[in-house]
């Protein structure tokens, strides 16, 4: 028993001398006597400005080689328009490390946002409020079904001479799409591929006429229904053949 209460006794004295030590030395290591000078960037980036990254994370290099939180400093050069991700490092003695991917435009996802070619959603930065951008949409948990759509349907209309300009999806599951020649099509929640490679294959004989085609509605089993549009105007040779 003795032994005991001797063992907790040195544990208490060796405590009441360490903490007071690591108290101080917390405290030093914290202040601002290892700044961080110096800083390193990783990555290939054009739209991420010098100016802006420096001053994302000098409030976090001021703290000091001990003192500098990392995972703080990330998140705010991950803020910035633009980065898609980074990481932070120090390496001593006074240099910060930031590796940083830019976030690559695929589309537009409905009204004020990008998708990457990542699959990420960010707000559409000063610029690019006009790129011509393939238009998608539906809900956030579903980008990448919206883009295999888009990837199929555009290899189904291509042999036709037709490009997907925009595909959404709503709330419910259903399809839609629009075609550069301004036609609009239904497709509706089911058998979306088999819908569209059926109207593909008779839209040659569909677009030999001159009047565009505005609407297509595939909601049907068996077939589908069409609005037509209004001609175009008559050429002067044309009219002289008449």
């Amino acid at each position: 028993m003795n032994a005991v209460l001797r063992i907790l006794a040195w544990l208490l004295a060796i405590a009441l001398v360490a903490l007071p030590v690591v108290a101080v030395l917390n405290g030093w290591v914290g202040t601002e006597r290892w700044p961080l000078a110096k800083l390193r960037v990783h990555g290939e980036f054009e739209r991420v400005p010098a100016e802006d990254l420096q001053k994302a994370l000098l409030p976090y290099a001021q703290a000091g080689y001990f003192a500098v939180k990392l995972q703080d400093a990330q998140h705010a050069v991950e803020k910035l328009p633009w980065v898609e991700s980074a990481r932070v490092r120090k390496q001593w003695p006074d240099v910060l490390e930031v590796s940083i991917v830019e976030h690559k435009p695929f589309a537009r996802w409905g009204k004020d946002r990008l998708l990457s070619e990542q699959g990420r959603l960010f707000a559409v930065p000063h610029g690019l409020e006009n790129a011509p951008l393939p238009e998608l949409d539906g809900p956030d948990a579903k980008t990448a079904e919206v883009v295999e759509l888009y990837n199929d349907s555009r290899a189904l209309f291509a042999p036709a001479g037709v490009d997907v300009r925009k595909v959404a999806m709503d709330a419910r599951g259903s399809w839609s799409l629009a075609l550069n020649s301004g036609t609009e099509i239904i497709v509706g929640r089911n058998d979306a591929r088999s819908r569209l490679s059926r109207f593909v294959r008779v839209l040659p004989q569909l677009t030999r006429t001159q009047v565009p085609i505005e609407r297509a509605d595939l909601r049907y089993t068996n077939g589908f229904t069409l609005s037509w549009g209004t001609p175009p105007p008559a050429t002067k040779q044309t009219q002289d053949r008449t």
